[in-house]
Order: C-alpha cells, then structure tokens, then sequence
C-alpha cells in the first residue's frame, strides 16, 4: 500500500463510521499530514488508527485563548500523520487513547499535569510530572499561570505519598530503588515486588529533574531555542538540536545549504558511535565482565576527544544552528577522520569477537530482559530497544530526510528481543554509522554551511522529525507572529522506551535489573522536560 492510499482508506473507514473529519491539508503540518476530529471521535479514532497498525507517537497541547488544541502524531511505514482536536479550557474533557495505544499513558497523564486536561476513561488518573512542584489546580503551562512559590529557596514537600502499585501475597516483598542512586547517573525511583529473587513488577516513578523546557522555551528566539534543546538530554545533544532546527526551517520555509545537511548527519553519527560504545561497556561491566568497559571507555575517549578537536566540544554541544551548522571540516581534517574509522572499525570488530565468544558473558545476556515483539509494538519500542525486538523502524532510511536521502542507510533488526539482542543491535549500529561517515565524506559538496536565519512575520508551526541514536525524536515548534517561541514540544525516545524497561523485567532476578536497565539506558533528562 502507498503512503497516500493508506491515508485514503484510513479516512474512507472513518467516514464509514460516521467520524467527522475536518481539514485533512498535507501540507498543513509539513511534513505530516493533518487530520481534524470532534472531540466525541477521538478515541474511536485510535481505535481504528490502531486496527490499521498505525504506530502511535507522540501528544502534545497548544493553547489559543480560550481553546487547547490537542494533538496527537502517528506513523505508518515512514508517513506521519497529526491528528487533532479542540477543548474548552473551561471544560477540558478529553477521551483518552491509552486503551488502544499504552505509549499514550504517560504523555496524557504529562498533559493533564500541565494543562489541566482531565482524560476520560484513563487506566491510570495519578499524577505524572507535578510531584509537589506546584499547588493542585495551577497548570504551568497555561498562558494565565503566573504561579511563584513565596520562597524561591524552600525546597518543594518530597512526593512520599504517591499511590505505587501494590502486590500482595505469601512471599511478596518489596525493595524501593532510588531516586537518588549510588552513582552519578540523574535521578529515578523504581519500586520492585518479588519473590526469592523472581521480579513479579516494577513500577516506575520519573519527574525527579524536570527543568521546565516547554515553559522555559515560550519567548526565545530561534537561536535561544537550539540553545535550549540541545541541552534536554546531555548526550543526545546533536539529535535534539536537530530536530528543533528541522520544525524552525519547515516552520520558515528555510531552505538548507547541502553541505550544511551533511555535516549535521556526520554529527548525528558520530554522537550515535560515541553513545553505542560507552554503552555496550557498561552493559557488560553491569555483569562483572570488566574489561570490555575499560576497552569501549577506551575507544570512546579517543572518539570524544576527536570531538573537542574539530568542533570545539567533546558532547558536541551548540554544533548545530538555525541554518546550518557552527563549524565545517577543512581537507586535512577530513583525512584525519577516514583514517579514525578505519581504526575504530577494527578495533570493535576484535572486540566484538571476545564478546561473542565468551561464555560466561553469553550466559549473563543471552535470554535476560526479553521484551516480547508484541509488547515492543504494544508499547511503540524505538532505536535499539525496539529493533532488538522485531520493530524494524529507522527514520532516517523510512522517513528518509535530507541527506540520508541521498546516502545507504542500513539498519539492524532482531528477533531475540533479549539484552544480548540490543547489544547486538548497538554493535551493528555502529559498523552501519562507520560506513555512513565514510560515504558522507565521499560526497560532502562544496558550498556554505548556514544559511542566514530570518523569522517570518505570521504565526507558522513545523515538525521535525530524526533518528537520535535512542531512536526517533519528535519536535513540534509553534512561532508567533513577533519569530518568538510561543510553543516548544520535544518527545525524547526515552518517554516510549521507559515503559518497556517495566515490561522486559518480569520474570528476571533482582540481580539482572542493573543489566537490563542499561540495555535500555533510558534518558531521564530526555523524558523529564
């Protein structure tokens, strides 16, 4: 089925059931299609979304005087639709979708806290973002919030009173983990029950460094804007950057320089080699296999210190701008980065083979943390958690945006859905990006590296759409009429990939949590805008 006819027929089924649909411009929300819904069909409109396998993606709200605007993205083979719908801020009652798409739990639950939107029929009406960071009726992210506390200094009540799930039973324990943990990554609460050593569930609670991104975005500039997004998640600076640059350019209608395409995939990659390495180390030192941690740390201090030398930043942090990018690569450097991956390659590939074939490091990953293929769809699973897991997804080869449009695109795919299969996942991601950073370089063109940045005079919206190295992320930006944020919206893979780390649990040993947990290394930061 074409991208179009999947449309047609996905509206032709919504007329069948008398679902009223209004708008439906392709170009309306460029580059998704745009669909608007009574608030009576939104739920109905999931429910046959889902039936036509659309994965569900991301819901965010936009406020416009006395009106939300809701909206919810989907995803069929690489084609993007937004559908959407208006509230009543005096009466905002929304059906929820959570029932035919779970990944819509927790983002529904975020726009409840910070919108006051109540959802109808949701399985779960906790709280999710507020904790006691503000009182119970004041939804920051309404324009009329101009909630202060007294006392800029007064730390904020701990959330000890909140309802996690209890399980019950002869044998049943509990064991609380976090927030705070005993090594420098952020903070995060995971509640176990168990028996022996058996995990019977594991409830997470997020939120603990929420840092007020969508508010704090609202008034900035394009510039300021980049700034900010690039700092939502530390190592997943370039992608988030990105992708706020691609809903500003689409938002503008910015054309960009072809050099500059390039030389933001030839970032993109290198951050998603220098994550899979730090992460494949710690994944097997989770397991007392303690030298391939020394070696990935190895291969990836080289990695990041090629970083500083060329673009003045080991994170690659503010490489990216409305436009373009900040700095460019001269001959000799180009040179210097062919010969680095000539040698990274070969070092992970004699690395990789230890790996593969220790049996006591088999043994700890093979069949630990199965996450089910049918639980990573349920759950719209993404990057290297999803593909681990049957869910053959990538955007830059099914979304194809420039210039991976123009370039081999590989990407892995497994069945196993174990921790074994996501470090298997990561391994090949970065043989696939080595490959994609010699062919950039191949046919980097000549030319400028940014375009001048120029605001439009009307209210405009964009989306951007990427492959970070988590997976895919989603960015929606809204411009005023003055070329200010009025609103900011990033959906880290994390929201989506964190779900599953409760699913994959289940049935494992209290002693393999840190293992599977760094298999799926979520974000906290990315989820916890």
């Amino acid at each position: 089925m074409s991208r179009f006819d999947w449309l047609s027929e996905l509206i032709a089924i919504c007329e069948d059931e008398h679902i009223l649909l209004r708008g439906g411009s392709r170009m309306e929300l460029a580059p998704a299609h745009c669909l608007w819904l009574d608030v009576e069909d939104w739920e109905r409109f999931a429910q046959i979304a889902n039936r036509q396998q659309c994965r569900w993606c991301a819901i965010w709200a936009t406020q416009k005087d006395d009106i939300l605007i809701i909206s919810t993205c989907f995803e069929y083979q690489g084609d993007y639709l937004v559908a959407r719908t208006e509230l009543d801020i005096h009466k905002p009652v929304l059906p929820s979708q959570s029932r035919y798409y779970p990944a819509a739990n927790r983002m529904e639950r975020h726009i409840q806290d910070m919108f006051g939107v109540v959802f109808s029929n949701h399985p779960d009406e906790r709280r999710w973002t507020r904790h006691q960071a503000w009182p119970e009726g004041v939804y920051p992210l309404r324009k009329d919030c101009d909630f202060m506390p007294d006392n800029h200094d007064e730390i904020p009540p701990a959330d000890t009173d909140y309802p996690f799930v209890q399980a019950r039973g002869s044998g049943v324990y509990e064991i609380p983990v976090g927030p705070v943990h005993a090594g420098i990554i952020e903070p995060g609460h995971f509640r176990f029950q168990a028996v022996g050593e058996t995990v019977l569930n594991l409830e997470e609670r997020l939120g603990y460094v929420h840092k007020g991104i969508e508010k704090i975005a609202e008034g900035r500039d394009a510039p300021g804007l980049i700034r900010l997004a690039a700092r939502i998640s530390g190592d997943t600076t370039v992608a988030h950057s990105w992708a706020a640059c691609m809903a500003l350019e689409r938002a503008c209608a910015l054309d960009m320089p072809p050099r500059a395409l390039m030389l933001r995939a030839l970032l993109a990659e290198r951050e998603r080699i220098a994550n899979h390495l730090g992460d494949i180390g710690a994944i097997c030192n989770d397991v007392g296999f303690a030298f391939a941690q020394i070696q990935f740390s190895r291969l990836r201090e080289c990695w990041l210190r090629e970083h500083k030398k060329l673009f003045a930043h080991r994170l690659l942090m503010d490489t990216l701008i409305p436009g373009g990018v900040r700095y460019d690569l001269a001959p000799q450097q180009i040179d210097s980065l062919r010969r680095q991956h000539q040698w990274l390659r070969k070092e992970v590939e004699e690395i990789m083979l230890i790996l593969d074939t220790n049996p006591s490091l088999q043994d700890r990953l093979l069949t630990t943390g199965y996450l089910a293929p049918e639980h990573a769809r349920a759950l719209g699973a993404l990057g290297y958690v999803g593909k681990a897991s049957g869910m053959d997804y990538d955007v830059r080869r099914d979304h194809s945006y420039a210039p991976y449009n123009q370039l081999t695109v590989l990407s892995p795919c497994y069945q196993q859905g174990d921790v074994a299969a996501r470090v298997a996942a990561r391994a090949e991601e970065i043989r696939h990006s080595l490959q994609l950073l010699n062919e950039i370089l191949e046919h980097l063109p000549a030319g400028e590296i940014a375009t001048p940045w120029q605001a439009v005079d009307t209210v405009c919206e964009g989306l951007g759409i990427v492959e970070g190295w988590r997976g895919e992320i989603i960015s929606y930006v809204q411009i005023d009429a003055h070329g200010r944020v009025s609103r900011f919206f990033a959906r880290d893979p994390s929201w989506l990939n964190w779900p599953a780390l409760e699913a994959l649990i289940h049935n494992n040993i209290v002693p393999d949590f840190p293992v599977c947990n760094k298999s799926v290394n979520g974000s906290y930061s990315g989820h916890d805008l």
